[in-house]
């Protein structure tokens, strides 16, 4: 998955504002007690992020 595509992701399952929220404030311990932005920038493949958002916001297996 691409960066480009992961931010569309979350921008069509969140709207642009709380896509914002999600990605800089929420901290997953999926992703080692990181945000999605902390994860990314520390070189978290974008896959595995956007698959830790889905899960921690019970995202239906068919949007993911």
């Amino acid at each position: 998955m691409r960066l480009q595509e992961f931010w569309s992701r979350v921008d069509e399952l969140f709207g642009s504002a709380r896509a914002q929220s999600v990605t800089r404030d929420h901290v997953f311990s999926a992703l080692g007690g990181r945000t999605a932005l902390d994860a990314i920038d520390a070189g978290v493949p974008v896959r595995r992020v956007w698959l830790a958002i889905c899960e921690a916001y019970d995202v239906p297996p068919k949007e993911r």
